[in-house]
């Protein structure tokens, strides 16, 4: 009986050391990225640390309300991509931790918050099916409002995709003529464009550029990463156009979920994507624009300092973005009607 009883207890102490050996090992990432980011870290991440990933991908405003929903017991670890905005407008969400590799970033993006890893650069474009627009000139948002193009313009909503709020204030700040994100000259213009959209609004950041290569719409409201990605696997019937009224490049972060059940290794993936390997990997064979210093891009990207830039005011951009996201909203219900 004795050496039942001791052998019942050896078993039960395996399993727990084996239930703690899998929560090591283990990593829960929520991340909107595209495809080709996500494909070029995790698998890599996998490899280098043994850890296995379990990806749930999604929009950043989904997967903002979801970890909210989790709050009391988290499930994800990581959230991988999407807007300074989301992070800092969610601050409660998030565990401090500031990465050893902080100090090879750029200083315009460390992590000053405390808990933002910045680890890419993303600017607001317009992806262009050549073939159906052939004839008409889009080098601008001035130009999305041609009578040839209502119905055909793709966008998602401002109020869940964190790339399409990204392009409302890109907008606003390239049609303001005093770079005031509430005037209302630049929200006329807004008025003007929404009306373009003839109602039509895409399930999501993916959906836009999709629906714009696939042929379903004629121009995009989207970011340079997927867009140039697809040209560079080979897409024909796209191009990408960087406004002429001027592009906002804003930094994309990654945070630690407050409460992270596997917290060790959260700390171990923000680490790795500020990695020199990994920054390199960004800026060299994908499409994103990498946040670390001495990390140059390849030649499949225009050079950032050719490009139209503008400058988001980002401390007014945060404490103001409900306003924002309030005002576009009443705006786009009152033109529906």
């Amino acid at each position: 009986m004795k050496k039942i009883l001791v052998l019942i207890a050896a078993m039960m102490l395996l399993v727990a050391c084996g239930g703690s050996s899998s929560n090591e090992e283990k990593l829960v990432v929520y991340s909107p990225n595209s495809e080709g980011m996500i494909n070029a870290v995790i698998p890599l991440f996998e490899e280098k640390t043994g850890i296995t990933v379990e990806l749930i991908s999604a929009g950043t405003g989904e997967l903002v309300k979801r970890i909210e929903s989790e709050k009391a017991n988290p499930y994800g670890d990581v959230l991988f991509g999407g807007t300074y905005t989301q992070y800092l407008s969610n601050r409660d969400l998030f565990m401090d931790y500031v990465s050893s590799e902080d100090a090879n970033v750029v200083d315009e993006f460390k992590n000053d918050t405390g808990f933002i890893t910045y680890n890419v650069l993303d600017g607001s474009v317009l992806v262009i099916n050549t073939e159906l627009t052939e004839g008409l000139e889009i080098n601008s948002y001035a130009d999305l409002l041609q009578p040839e193009l209502k119905g055909k313009i793709a966008t998602a909503d401002p109020a869940n995709s964190s790339s399409a709020f990204a392009q409302l204030t890109n907008i606003l700040l390239a049609t303001s003529p005093d770079e005031d994100y509430m005037n209302d000259v630049a929200w006329d213009y807004v008025a003007a464009l929404i009306e373009q959209w003839d109602g039509k609004i895409q399930s999501g950041s993916s959906a836009v550029y999709k629906s714009v290569v696939d042929g379903e719409m004629w121009v995009g409201l989207t970011y340079e990463d997927p867009v140039s990605k697809l040209l560079q696997d080979g897409a024909t019937n796209i191009k990408v156009v960087y406004p002429e009224e001027g592009s906002v490049f804003l930094p994309a972060g990654a945070g630690i979920i407050k409460g992270a059940k596997n917290e060790a290794n959260a700390k171990k993936f923000i680490d790795f994507i500020l990695s020199e390997e990994v920054q390199t990997i960004f800026g060299s064979n994908l499409t994103n624009r990498p946040v670390r210093k001495g990390v140059e891009t390849g030649d499949h990207l225009k050079a950032y300092d050719t490009l139209p830039l503008i400058f988001e005011d980002m401390d007014f951009v945060t404490k103001n973005k409900a306003a924002i996201v309030e005002r576009y909203t009443e705006l786009f219900a009152k033109l529906q009607k």
